[in-house]
């Protein structure tokens, strides 16, 4: 199935147009991680976290009445997903069950013609949750740098270069873009969120692998031509592979993201963002570096095959 026959988009014509479409959403996501930062899920912060849905509709006021009452004013508390689903987090640490315990009393005696239903209870200690940080950053590093060097050896240190930039590319923006819309939606990161990630990258590098196997196949074919002619050629010829598949999964992702709930939320958020920069990156970035660099190489003299 192929929903173009045949196109002559010259994509490397525009990539500098996008190359300033890409700095400005970097630059956005940066403020906005810079100014509102992320919000770590109890994963990543160590605490106790609860998420309890009450018969009734219940006040954000109401709540936070009831945790001052026994001395624990900071918790976070907010609505999650309807006003009869709340979400409490709190940093405050104890031993075993005793922080739970105190906020789950503090509710029933507020609401006690209010009753409710745990649906998640979660207790990390602060050292655990600084080292599953770390672990995660380290883990989404590692998978850049792997893939870099898998498409480095299988075409050339320059594939490796663009295929790094435009992973990097697609984990920056999806970030950035996850600070300015938390508050919109629950987008906090926990280890759902880093799974997204690692997912985003595998999706991202997949379509950029597809892209290069074509070149290298043309440049066997078509000697002569340039390689700005042969990138387009290629990305033309895969155009309607990229947009079939891609599309499908954006279409699964959204419905998740509609309609999923707010425990997949953050996943499908991240995942719908990434699907749509890992296509476009894999073109404007991923292409377009291995062609400015490889310009670049010739003019200087020094072309690194």
């Amino acid at each position: 199935m192929r929903f173009f026959k045949k196109t002559s988009i010259d994509f490397m014509g525009k990539r500098r147009i996008w190359y300033t479409v890409s700095a400005s959403i970097l630059v956005v996501g940066m403020v906005a991680l810079a100014f509102r930062g992320l919000d770590y899920g109890i994963d990543f912060l160590g605490g106790t976290e609860l998420i309890v849905q009450f018969s009734q509709p219940v006040s954000i006021s109401d709540v936070r009445s009831a945790m001052d009452r026994v001395g624990m004013g900071k918790a976070e508390i907010k609505t999650f997903g309807s006003d009869r689903d709340i979400l409490l987090r709190t940093a405050e640490q104890g031993e075993g069950s005793v922080v739970s315990d105190k906020m789950q009393g503090a509710l029933k005696t507020t609401f006690a013609s209010n009753p409710y239903t745990i649906l998640k209870e979660d207790k990390i200690g602060p050292k655990i949750g600084a080292e599953l940080r770390r672990n995660a950053l380290y883990a989404v590093l590692a998978s850049i740098a792997a893939i870099g060097i898998y498409v480095g050896f299988r075409f050339k240190f320059v594939y490796g270069v663009g295929a790094v930039a435009a992973l990097a590319h697609d984990v920056l923006v999806t970030l950035g873009l996850i600070s300015l819309f938390n508050g919109v939606l629950n987008l906090e990161i926990n280890q759902n969120m880093i799974a997204a990630f690692l997912t985003l990258v595998g999706l991202s590098v997949n379509d950029t692998v597809v892209i290069f196997d074509r070149m290298r196949e043309n440049q066997k074919i078509f000697r002569s031509m340039s390689l700005r002619e042969l990138m387009n050629k290629s990305l033309n010829e895969t155009l309607s592979r990229t947009i079939i598949t891609s599309g499908l999964i954006f279409l699964v992702l959204l419905v998740l993201l509609l309609i999923g709930g707010e425990v997949t939320r953050g996943f499908a958020f991240a995942l719908t963002i990434g699907i749509v920069t890992g296509t476009y990156s894999s073109i404007y970035v991923a292409s377009a570096v291995v062609l400015d660099w490889t310009i670049f190489r010739k003019k200087s003299g020094k072309l690194i095959e």
